[in-house]
């Protein structure tokens, strides 16, 4: 307890903030980068106008709010007022679309990952750039309200993530980690930065337009984990802590993504390492020897914070239909006046889908609150259907839809594991779906016939990861990012691994048989219930 107040008095800490889909979350680490005091706030995207979106003020308030928990937590834990870290760091969900004019307002709504209205547009720069450019990144976008006639185009001066736009705010500085920015426009592996080709192919594309920009002035620098990327302002810290408490000038890391806090929190950033996060939304990724042999809609080529190539399979749906269900049978239980704990509720209906059949009695699902680009839907309807002959009972229930929770990232993991033959020393989860020990792991790795590992840390999620990463910019050793975390956050802990089951494998290959002959219906749902 001495180091830790010690570390906390003197400043020798580490901050990290996310902005998940559903929480914003806050870790600080001590020196020796274990979670030391914490602070969240809930938030929920809005569909206004057909855009999912976060309000600004949500954004400002949800971030003050879960600041203000985190240093309510420290007073608590260690008896101090936290006025200086070593250093901070924020993450978002990845993607999305922010533009700024000349004066720094916000010209649309931001329109989140969630959204897949660029259809057109991540089909053109695709043939263009010859490169998957998929729905949710910002250039897909940016070109799809080019196509759309949009006036605010003209305006445009600068456009961000989420991530980017906070750090923006907080330290003045227009910058980004290169995974966050891999999931804005391209990047060349070799230099780390944006892919120049590529640029002057979307600037000779739009030209005709007349656009007082070109699309380099436009986008956030590139940085790598470790490298400068400014301090705290005075307004900065004020927009943090209206309280007053925390001072100024402490040093931020490149803001990164999700996929690239993920990583972190999971010493998934050498080559031949994965991570499966699995949350509101669920992705996978796989850090390549080498470069695919072709171009697949179905997978994003994103980076590390450090700049290696990396294979992501991102799919907009997971947990949020299942959690629903897990909702309605708590609700039934407290009209039996029974106050169910909601972490044992979700732990044991998770532990009664191990009791089920191993293709889950001939149930289908569907968790399709938005739409699913792998599997071709612009827009969901969840879905439960049965058969008079489907083994309908509660332990298939829960295992249908922890099934279909991970459908749409099974189609594109077979792509790289069965027809690219990527391989991976070690595949590790993480996010709420892992959070009842086993039963995620045990579906995780039934769905892609590999071997999962789940770390003790796992629940602490991307907050964790960015706060390392802030932790790394701290100590500035020069050590590359993956001998760094493994020397001094993991030390060799490869977390509880469990091995796909034979017959679990086979089971989910005949749900996804059926998953797949059941598309007509979720389509039918789509066009007829409003």
């Amino acid at each position: 307890m001495s180091d830790i107040i010690k570390a906390i008095a003197s400043g020798k800490t580490a901050l990290g903030i996310e902005f998940g889909s559903t929480r914003i979350k806050a870790v600080l680490v001590g020196e020796d980068n274990a979670p030391a005091a914490s602070g969240s706030h809930d938030w929920e995207n809005r569909l206004v106008d057909g855009i999912w979106t976060y309000d600004l003020d949500e954004v400002w308030s949800g971030l003050q709010d879960c600041y203000r928990k985190l240093a309510e937590d420290v007073k608590a834990r260690y008896g101090i007022v936290l006025e200086r870290v070593g250093a901070i760091g924020f993450s978002a969900m990845m993607h999305g679309y922010m533009a700024f004019d000349e004066k720094d307002e916000l010209l649309v709504p931001f329109r989140t990952w969630r959204n897949t209205i660029t259809e057109q547009a991540s089909g053109e720069l695709m043939s263009v750039f010859r490169y998957n450019v998929p729905q949710r990144w910002s250039i897909a976008h940016l070109y799809q309200a080019i196509l759309n006639g949009e006036e605010h185009v003209a305006d445009v001066r600068f456009f961000t993530t989420l991530a980017g736009y906070v750090h923006w705010k907080l330290t003045g500085r227009k910058v980004l980690g290169v995974g966050d920015a891999s999931g804005m426009f391209p990047i060349d592996t070799v230099s780390k930065n944006y892919n120049n080709h590529m640029i002057g192919q979307f600037n000779e594309l739009v030209a005709h337009k007349g656009y007082p920009w070109k699309l380099e002035e436009l986008l956030p620098q590139v940085l790598l984990a470790g490298e400068d990327a400014g301090t705290l302002t005075e307004e900065g810290a004020g927009l943090l802590d209206p309280s007053g408490h925390l001072r100024a000038g402490i040093p931020l890391c490149a803001p990164e993504g999700d996929a690239g806090t993920g990583m972190a929190a999971t010493n998934s950033v050498a080559v031949r390492t994965g991570n499966v996060s699995a949350g509101t939304s669920v992705f996978a990724m796989a850090v390549l020897e080498k470069e695919l042999s072709k171009v697949y809609e179905e997978i994003d080529m994103v980076t590390t914070p450090d700049g290696n190539l990396v294979a992501m399979v991102h799919c907009n749906n997971c947990t949020s239909d299942l959690n629903a269900w897990v909702g309605l049978f708590g609700e039934f239980a407290e009209s039996f006046g029974i106050e169910a704990d909601t972490d044992r509720l979700f732990s044991t209906l998770y532990q009664k889908a191990l009791e089920g059949d191993a293709d889950c009695g001939g149930l289908l699902a569907y968790n399709y609150f938005s739409g699913e680009h792998i599997t071709g839907f612009e827009a969901g309807r969840p879905l439960f259907v049965r058969t008079p002959k489907s083994r309908f009972n509660l332990a298939n229930f829960m295992r249908v839809h922890l099934f279909t929770s991970l459908g749409a990232l099974k189609t594109g993991m077979d792509i790289l594991l069965k027809s690219e033959g990527v391989k991976l020393d070690t595949m590790l989860g993480h996010g709420g779906l892992f959070k009842t020990k086993g039963v995620g792991q045990q579906i995780m790795a039934a769905a892609i016939d590999t071997p999962v590992s789940v770390m003790e840390t796992a629940g602490e999620g991307g907050a964790w990861g960015i706060a390392l990463l802030a932790a790394y910019r701290r100590e500035q050793t020069g050590e590359a990012l993956a001998d760094w975390l493994s020397a001094n956050v993991f030390g060799g802990d490869i977390g509880t691994k469990i091995k796909p089951a034979p017959a679990d494998v086979e089971g989910y290959e005949t749900f996804m048989r059926r998953y797949a002959a059941g598309f007509p219906i979720e389509r039918a749902a789509i066009d007829h219930l409003e």
